[in-house]
């Protein structure tokens, strides 16, 4: 094989060697494809759930690419977030243009699904991050899948990153696929990639990839002891019921002795933390002369914090 022509040339072989390029992009384009078709129904549905209509989402582009271009169309107005795996620290990259943030942003609070808003040239706010990062969510679920061949991205994901903290973020280089969503109505729509290196995209999904590797029996026995171990620790549970909004005269003027009045939806309010992480949405009731807590169903953060920023 003869030697590569220049510097760059060079340093480009070394680094693919070193990570793992495969060269097979036929193979890599034809799994890159499978799953992002696979995962669109899937990321429409999801998103479908936290917003109240329906955005049209469509794959525009599958390509190969190297991980460190994911910033070379990306400035500070985007958002961006890392995803993890057993496999890789960096399994997935999510990036989301400011046109696609803004258009989710407009749906969630009103909008009309087939009008794109006004165009954005300023930093996201943090209630565009937080719905970005809902985006991201339920993308990184799409495309994870289910069962033996899934990529066990870990759930659920790192704080997106924007503005100065985007523009000084370094990724690292490597052969990568693309898969580019576009998201909104009309001529000016926006953009969501998805970016996974070759190496992680062929070791679970790819023809060329071996097989998933085969725990020993003694990692089987292990893991499994661990786990019951664990299942058995203690922990303290403890639920809260939410009083009625008060004004911080209001709580000022409180005194020993007076009382509160509860708010009607109160008694379906509480949540049951445990460790400061709080778990489940219940309701308080009382049996005999116990008082109880019935689960009803578990605590969504993000839709929590959606419900806090809608009016009324």
């Amino acid at each position: 094989m003869s030697s590569p022509a220049s510097p760059a040339e060079t340093r480009a072989y070394i680094v693919e060697r070193l990570i793992g390029d495969t060269g097979e992009p036929d193979a890599i384009l034809s799994t890159g494809r499978a799953i992002a078709e696979r995962a669109l129904p899937v990321f429409v549905k999801g998103l479908a759930a936290h917003l109240p209509a329906a955005v049209p989402i469509e794959l525009e582009t599958v390509e190969m690419t190297r991980f460190s271009a994911a910033k070379a169309e990306c400035d500070g107005n985007c958002v961006m977030t890392t995803v993890s795996s057993p496999n890789s620290p960096d399994a997935l990259l999510l990036v989301a243009d400011a046109t696609a943030v803004n258009y989710l942003v407009s749906v969630l609070f009103g909008g009309d699904p087939d009008e794109p808003p006004p165009p954005v040239d300023r930093p996201l706010s943090p209630t565009e991050v937080e719905v970005a990062a809902i985006a991201f969510e339920e993308a990184a679920k799409a495309a994870n899948g289910s069962g033996a061949r899934a990529f066990a991205f870990s759930l659920p994901l790192p704080r997106p990153i924007t503005g100065q903290t985007l523009v000084k973020h370094v990724v690292r280089d490597g052969p990568a696929v693309r898969i580019v969503f576009a998201i909104g109505g009309g001529p000016t729509r926006g953009r969501l990639f998805l970016m996974m290196p070759q190496r992680v995209l062929l070791r679970q999904r790819g023809e060329s990839a071996s097989g998933p590797q085969q725990s020993s029996p003694a990692d089987e026995k292990w893991t499994e002891q661990f786990g019951e171990e664990v299942m058995r620790s203690a922990v303290t549970v403890e639920a809260t019921m939410p009083l009625a909004r008060m004004t911080l005269a209001d709580i000022a003027c409180l005194h020993a002795g007076q009382l509160i009045e509860f708010d009607e939806k109160s008694r379906s309010s509480a949540k049951l933390s445990a460790r400061h992480k709080t778990l489940f949405v219940c309701e308080f009731g009382k049996l005999g002369q116990n008082y109880t807590v019935r689960v009803i169903e578990p605590f969504d953060e993000r839709q929590d914090l959606i419900d806090g920023l809608m009016p009324g």
